[in-house]
């Protein structure tokens, strides 16, 4: 069950502090998360794959990928918007990532099983934003910096400073997930 209390995380994440969160809960986030979607994932794998090594390249270990595709700079802010991609489509990828050290992901829509088996084994979580609330969401981020892939424009992976970015757990370290719920 979920509590009604909104937990707010510091990130880089602390592995106990994850196994204290259940599915539905609501947090709010801040600290860096990394943002990369399908393409940046398969980049992203092509270069463990070239290095023969499960160690994660630009500080990814035990840090959030977030599956968004922000667009330019406005009003002030480094994005106009920045919203969740479908997690699905990167489930491809998830596994091998949540193995070699990312502590979460976050995105929206439901995951694989593989997914979900991968957060248990690893101590992991999938968190779930809110879909359609992009310009909102980019209120929520102080910063951004591309680390590599930046010729895939919006699929680039950045890391991206965020305050107080609300999402809800959507599979937590033991497997539940806030989709089951109901």
């Amino acid at each position: 069950m979920s509590s009604s209390e909104t937990r707010r995380l510091e990130l880089p994440f602390d592995r106990d502090e994850l196994r204290d969160l259940h599915a539905g809960d609501a947090c709010l986030l801040t600290g860096p998360v990394f943002t990369l979607r399908d393409a940046g994932h398969i980049r992203l794998l092509a270069e463990l794959d070239e290095q023969q090594a499960d160690e994660l390249p630009y500080g990814l270990a035990g840090q959030a990928i977030f599956y968004a595709g922000p667009t330019p700079a406005a009003a002030g802010r480094p994005f106009g918007a920045i919203g969740p991609t479908t997690a699905s489509r990167m489930d491809f990828a998830a596994p091998r990532l949540h193995d070699a050290g990312v502590a979460a992901t976050i995105g929206k829509g439901v995951r694989s099983q593989q997914v979900k088996d991968a957060c248990v084994r690893n101590g992991a979580v999938y968190f779930v934003a809110v879909g359609g609330a992009a310009a909102y969401l980019a209120k929520c981020v102080e910063s951004s910096e591309t680390l590599a892939y930046d010729d895939l424009g919006t699929e680039a992976l950045r890391r991206v400073e965020v305050k107080d970015f609300p999402v809800f757990v959507g599979v937590d370290t033991y497997g539940n997930d806030v989709y089951d719920l109901a």
